[in-house]
């Protein structure tokens, strides 16, 4: 005869009928796997990689990080480390002890993040007809029966559990990229402007100011993405009005010379076999810059190959990697992210070919907590590669390293 558990709490707690159908629902799944129809689905988990997941998740589940040291006490008082969930899994703890494994929290307190454990449906009360914890033992000293929490919920939703983790981990990173983003396209705006105004340069400078001031508040840590995004966005069509501002504020003169430099450049690079110049595969002035070749052609590495060794890349591509063209785009929005000037940017381009410039950029990605300086990094290699001493290959190989 299998033992009927208690399903409503004692005393004053509440009970709901969001929690009841919880329950059944549970005790389907455990009927399911004891009777060997869980398919993929086990029912256990390692209890500490699960708590390490739900802590990851927990917004996903209205927790606090309080109610996750509650939960973390709970699965202490279970002695093994793999949590089962085909049958009930009862732990009866003290308030005493509760209270000593949850950092000394205080009875109220405690209470309040139970409950919230039992509304989210990740442990069940099982309680007592005095609503005392507690077990019953046979002769020979085994658990009869017991009263205090079910932590079986838990370990059923260890799939669950884990997926919405994977989401939160995304979506952290997700927020990451763009918070850099903003902070990286603030300050170029804001440098760009005020070297316009320092040089008395012709432009609305004062209205650029304001919309960038309008764009500067602080954003909340709680924001979501697509509200970041949003301003990220409008931060990159001001950042486009700004440089052409700045750009068309230049005179003859020092276009002249910056096109001199430019040109230098185009006549000092060796040209990239990989990339079709307008369908002549000869230097071209600045106006004309090349289009990027399809992925068949990729100064000798495939771009599947490329995309293991340096995946970051594909983060900062909008709608993925399908091409070369794609990774030089990415690869021009992250050298913004790293602080690579669109001047060193160009000089890459022109010394080492578009494909290999983005492979570069792609690279210091990868290492970009080693190197201190990438916009001058790139300038070193530029450096290098309009002498014909660079290669993206050594890079490459070391990354695999």
């Amino acid at each position: 005869m299998v033992e009927r558990l208690a399903t409503t709490p004692f005393g004053g707690a509440q009970f709901s009928a969001r929690n009841f159908a919880l329950r059944a629902e549970m005790e389907r799944r455990q009927e399911r796997l004891r009777a060997g129809e869980g398919g993929n689905h086990t029912g256990k988990a390692e209890k500490w990689q699960l708590i390490r997941a739900l802590t990851e998740a927990r917004e996903a589940y209205g927790l606090s990080d309080r109610s996750i040291t509650v939960l973390e006490a709970l699965t202490s008082f279970h002695q093994e480390r793999e949590l089962d969930g085909s049958a009930p899994l009862i732990v009866f703890p003290s308030n005493v002890e509760l209270s000593i494994r949850s950092r000394g929290m205080s009875p109220a307190t405690l209470r309040r993040h139970l409950a919230a454990l039992v509304e989210a449906g990740l442990i069940f009360r099982r309680d007592s007809a005095n609503g005392k914890r507690f077990c019953r033992r046979d002769g020979s000293g085994q658990v009869e029966s017991a009263f205090g929490f079910d932590l079986a919920p838990l370990a059923l939703r260890a799939d669950e559990i884990f997926s919405r983790a994977e989401a939160a981990r995304a979506k952290a990173k997700r927020i990451a990229r763009v918070r850099s983003e903003i902070t990286l396209h603030l300050r170029d705006i804001t440098k760009t402007v005020e070297a316009a105004l320092n040089e008395s340069r012709a432009g609305d400078w004062m209205a650029y100011l304001g919309r960038l001031q309008a764009l500067s508040g602080r954003v909340p840590r709680q924001a979501e993405v697509v509200e970041l995004e949003i301003r990220c966005d409008a931060l990159i069509r001001l950042r486009a009005e700004v440089e052409t501002a700045y750009l068309n504020s230049l005179t003859e003169q020092e276009m002249s010379a910056n096109e001199s430099v430019f040109e230098h450049h185009i006549q000092n690079s060796n040209t990239d076999p990989n990339l079709e110049l307008n369908g002549n595969e000869h230097n071209t002035p600045a106006s004309r810059m090349p289009e990027i070749a399809p992925e068949r052609k990729s100064v000798g590495i495939g771009l599947k190959e490329f995309l293991k060794t340096c995946p970051q890349i594909a983060d900062y591509a909008r709608s993925g990697v399908k091409n070369w063209r794609d990774v030089v785009a990415a690869a021009d929005l992250v050298r913004s992210m790293l602080g690579i000037s669109p001047s060193a940017w160009a000089a890459a381009r022109a010394a080492m070919g578009d494909i290999s410039a983005a492979i570069v950029v792609a690279a210091i990605l990868e290492r970009a907590e080693d190197i201190r300086s990438p916009g001058g990094y790139l300038r070193d290699l530029t450096r290098k590669a309009e002498k014909g001493r660079f290669s993206v290959h050594p890079m490459l190989n070391a990354l695999k390293g």
